[in-house]
């Protein structure tokens, strides 16, 4: 519960920054609130002049009914301009959450992603948020309206009937407390339902991303298996949160309506001893309805929003991430490329050794391969010459200058860098090659195309640089093409 309420607050102070439509919203909530609580009142006038058999004050009751008009129209103009300020609360709370979310993705140590797989981040970033949106915006359209209505309920039966009003609020507490204790329940179930459906997303883009893999190697059967346990599960934990969620509205009705029954027994007995009317007790009856029903509607928001939190406290662990370790402002010009390696040594798991006491120098203009069997740390090494990671001892430096006294930017610059995984991006042949320089000019890219033999096959595809490249646009051996002529451009400021 502690988390939960850690949460809550977390949520609340992005919440703060939109306080002239949360005051709004409750504005009009209030206007809602009181307008529809005033209906019922000139009911039970409109009940009170039907007196008898002739004996009915028809101008009277046409007056009620053009007040009762009056405030319906301004009942649903205010609940449309309450609807549009939550909305507008939800969508840009969860925009921005969403923008911090990829930022703070950027800024991540390489170690973070490497930890996490990449479809239980992309679920937090967007099932998670989507849920979390849900149930902000139940959260705002309904919880507001439950507590004023309930609270303007009181009011009104009271200046009709303190005892009974007394009585209604005697037994209330017991829709707090099943409520109560159902959301303590339901939390538990919605958290693992989450993080099983991060697992789920995992396995999916897994799956997909390497379908040729799965295939080649005949992993479909076992593959399908992993998914149907997953799947399994995360049935098993939706149930329970679906079932122990069920359980609060049934519950909270059957004492809502005990409430009920209790108003309209003690009203009729008043009646004929002249201390209540009979339009009188149809209000108190209505009051009745209206002040159970937010009960009902506050169970379900309390639902989604034990859902909402659950995400929120998935989304807020990204956002709450330690970033990389501070940049400098430090820059690096006229690189010679002269690399040095000094006595560096690096673990991913401070109790396992993987780099020890290495030591290199790689003269200007030189070329070195650094061969060696899987897992010595060829890959680890150029990791930690880009910055992804930092040495645990010892100094790597460039001309110089070691790279920890270097903004990341301006060492990562400095490197040309093409992979054994390709990336290329949905997009046009000329945007996946100038990622690195925007403002290339096609001469500049043609020329750097023709350096890396790509251009013989870029000129012939259907629109040269202007083809839009999918997924099976290109070859393998193709793409690996592109990243180099990628790099190539970004050499040619160099030549």
């Amino acid at each position: 519960m502690k988390k939960n309420k850690s949460t809550f607050v977390k949520l609340l102070k992005r919440i703060k920054k939109h306080s002239f439509f949360i005051i709004l919203s409750l504005i009009m909530a209030a206007v809602t609130v009181a307008t529809t609580l005033y209906v019922p009142i000139l009911v039970g006038r409109g009940i009170d002049c039907i007196i008898g058999v002739n004996n009915v004050d028809f101008a009277k009751i046409v007056n009620i009914l053009i007040r009762i008009g009056i405030f319906v129209g301004i009942t649903a103009l205010s609940q449309w301009l309450m609807n549009i300020c939550n909305n507008r609360i939800t969508y840009e709370v969860t925009r921005d959450i969403r923008n911090e979310a990829i930022e703070k993705i950027q800024v991540l140590p390489l170690k973070y992603i490497d930890g996490h797989s990449y479809g239980e981040i992309v679920s937090r970033v967007i099932a998670d948020v989507d849920q979390f949106a849900d149930g902000l915006l139940m959260g705002f359209t309904q919880f507001f309206t439950g507590v004023m209505t309930i609270l303007g309920t009181l009011i009104f039966m009271i200046t009709i009937n303190a005892k009974i009003t007394l009585a209604v609020v005697v037994i209330t507490p017991l829709s707090f407390l099943v409520a109560s204790f159902i959301a303590k329940k339901t939390f538990s179930m919605f958290k693992l339902q989450s993080e099983t459906r991060g697992e789920q997303t995992a396995l999916i883009e897994e799956m997909i991303g390497n379908q040729k893999i799965v295939q080649a190697f005949g992993y479909e059967d076992k593959s399908s298996g992993r998914f149907a346990l997953i799947n399994e599960e995360l049935k098993e934990c939706s149930q329970k949160a679906v079932f122990y969620s069920s359980l609060t509205n049934p519950s909270t009705r059957f004492v809502n309506n005990v409430i009920y029954a209790g108003v309209a027994l003690a009203g009729a007995f008043m009646i004929p001893g002249g201390s209540l009317t009979v339009g009188g007790l149809s209000v108190l009856l209505a009051y009745a309805n209206q002040y159970m029903k937010p009960f009902n509607d506050i169970s379900s928001v309390i639902t989604e929003l034990q859902n909402a939190l659950a995400c929120a406290a998935r989304i807020f662990a990204l956002l709450e991430e330690e970033p990389e370790s501070a940049d400098s402002k430090d820059t690096i010009t006229d690189v010679r490329g002269e690399v040095n390696i000094d006595n560096v040594c690096f673990r991913y798991v401070p109790d396992k050794k993987l780099i020890e006491n290495f030591n290199l120098h790689a003269e200007p203009g030189k070329r070195i391969a650094i061969v060696g069997p899987t897992g010595c740390g060829k890959t680890t090494f150029i990791n930690l010459l880009m910055r992804f990671y930092d040495v645990t001892s010892g100094t790597i430096s460039i001309d110089g200058h070691p790279i920890n006294e270097i903004s990341r930017h301006s060492l990562r610059s400095s490197f040309g860098m093409v992979l054994q995984d390709t990336w290329i991006k949905n997009g046009t042949v000329r945007e996946n090659l100038n990622i690195g320089k925007p403002d290339a000019t096609d001469e500049e890219i043609i020329e750097a195309a023709r350096r890396s033999h790509s251009w013989e096959f870029i000129r012939r595809l259907p629109n040269g640089l202007d083809t839009r490249l999918k997924e099976d646009s290109l070859s393998q051996g193709e793409k690996q093409l592109l990243c180099i002529t990628r790099v190539m451009l970004l050499s040619l400021i160099h030549i």
